[in-house]
């Protein structure tokens, strides 16, 4: 059978043919996930009609992103709504999350899917705030999410960034917020390398001392505290923090898109859970991976998130904050959605040879559920592009 076929650009200005491969052999499971909990973080479908300016706030085609997450669940994984995957920050306005939030909730008691979701301060304008508006900020996002039936992800705030004047105004701000919710949550620190407006979450630039301020939070309201989500890109920091939070029976959420096969196996000192933006795109292998996990199978787990890895880290190369182009794009690849638009048009903040490479490292991972329709968009999109 003749195998499909594209012809991509390449760094030089050069074009390269590419052959893609089989389709890719990973299905949902027969039984849930059991040895790691894992939260993919979603995206959003940009409704492809409407302006979706960056001043306009965003229009989502609802039909094709709830059907994102109805696929995500079906391959046995949890949903991260509303958290930087899906724009947050970056055209996704807290008017469009109370809705996004409100439709995956009721989604997800159909479909008893794990879900959390991301609880901001961004109903606040840009900028400094005081303190007590960040507290009630939060506490307004909270408590919609927990009414809404789903275990709210308390994201690193831009305006807390701004405003506090050390880490004293984080431990008030967190206290603040930590003895008013009514479940557990998970903490997010989501590092500089994919929020610039976050350098110095904590209340310091140095790590190491934002790290005991965390830890000081975690160690004061342990039972309020599922877990910590870590985006810092920095495997052996996660070590070091995971080892901390595991002396009071507190999860840590890799959200490490460049080190997570590792993180997750783990080794004899412990393992990470998953709270990932690549998660979104490799969902199928992730699943499967985590499959064999449970049946003790840890070469197998390498040998299907090993390819994977070179795909992560093209997505997520630096400016690292527009890897939500790369997700888009290879759900449009797949099939998940009809088109290649997103909020605030963010679908032009990667190459055209950028996207290209991310055909070949998804091919190569198994990820492509039907090649010829893949093939088929990537040339139209090439003949957008003037490449033909």
């Amino acid at each position: 059978m003749a195998r499909a076929v594209v012809v991509l650009p390449q760094d030089d200005r050069s074009l390269v043919r590419y052959e893609l491969g089989a389709p890719s052999p990973y299905g949902p499971p027969t039984e849930p996930l059991k040895s790691r909990v894992a939260f993919a973080a979603v995206h959003v479908v940009a409704d492809p009609f409407a302006e979706n300016t960056l001043e306009g706030g965003a229009r989502l085609d609802w039909d094709a992103t709830l059907a994102y997450r109805r696929y995500l669940w079906s391959m046995g994984l949890s949903v991260a709504e509303a958290m930087d995957t899906a724009q947050r920050g970056m055209g996704l306005d807290w008017p469009a999350c109370r809705e996004l939030i409100r439709r995956t909730a009721a989604e997800a008691k159909g479909a008893r899917g794990g879900l959390a979701c991301g609880a901001s301060t961004d109903q606040l304008p840009p900028g400094k705030a005081g303190l007590r508006t960040i507290e009630r900020a939060y506490e307004e996002q909270c408590a919609f999410i927990e009414d809404a039936g789903a275990m709210a992800v308390v994201m690193a705030s831009r305006q807390l960034a701004a405003s506090a004047a050390g880490r004293d105004d984080y431990l008030r701000v967190y206290e603040h917020v930590l003895s008013r919710v009514a479940r557990p949550v998970i903490l997010h620190w989501l590092g500089e390398v994919f929020d610039p407006q976050l350098a110095g979450y904590w209340g310091s630039r140095d790590l190491d001392v934002a790290t005991e301020t965390l830890v000081q939070i975690v160690r004061a309201h342990t039972a309020k505290i599922d877990g910590v989500k870590v985006s810092l890109l920095d495997d052996r920091r996660e070590l070091e923090l995971r080892e901390r939070l595991h002396r009071y029976d507190i999860r840590l959420y890799t959200g490490d898109d460049f080190h997570y096969m590792d993180l997750i196996r783990g080794d004899d000192r412990g393992y990470s859970h998953a709270l990932l933006g690549i998660f979104d795109a490799i969902a199928p292998a992730a699943s499967a991976a985590i499959q064999a996990l449970d049946r003790g199978q840890a070469e197998i787990y390498e040998a299907i998130l090993t390819p994977t890895v070179p795909l992560a880290r093209h997505i997520f190369c630096a400016p690292t904050y527009y890897y939500k182009s790369g997700i888009v794009f290879l759900a449009y690849l797949n099939g998940h959605q009809q088109h290649f638009r997103m909020v605030a048009g963010m679908e032009g903040a990667r190459s055209i040879v950028h996207l290209g490479r991310i055909l070949v490292l998804a091919d190569q991972a198994r990820l492509l559920r039907l090649p010829d329709l893949a093939a088929s968009r990537m040339r139209k999109l090439l003949a957008v592009a003037g490449i033909e």
